[in-house]
């Protein structure tokens, strides 16, 4: 699998199927929610890569945040608390 199809395989799995574990080829991941906005988040390895699957909050002044308003489905991804790429009704966009 590349990169992006493993970001829309997290985002599918958590925000469309609303599964409680996201699985990347062999390893599950628990998808948790957010503590104040109650966000689905999952801590995630890719070919030794430590990521994070975040939804976006619609609540800020990003046109992310404006598409969820709309209804779509927006997850952002982030390494090393970078934000890395978005995955908006399974089209991925990178940021590098």
């Amino acid at each position: 699998m590349t990169f992006e199809e493993v970001l829309v395989l997290v985002w599918r799995q958590s925000l469309v199927d609303s599964s409680s574990n996201v699985r990347v080829g062999r390893k599950k991941f628990p998808v948790r929610t957010t503590a104040k906005r109650k966000l689905k988040q999952i801590d995630f390895e890719f070919e030794g890569r430590q990521l994070r699957g975040l939804e976006q909050n619609p609540d800020t002044k990003s046109r992310w945040a404006k598409m969820a308003r709309e209804g779509k489905k927006v997850m952002q991804f982030l390494e090393n608390h970078k934000y890395v790429a978005v995955v908006v009704d399974g089209e991925t966009k990178s940021y590098r």
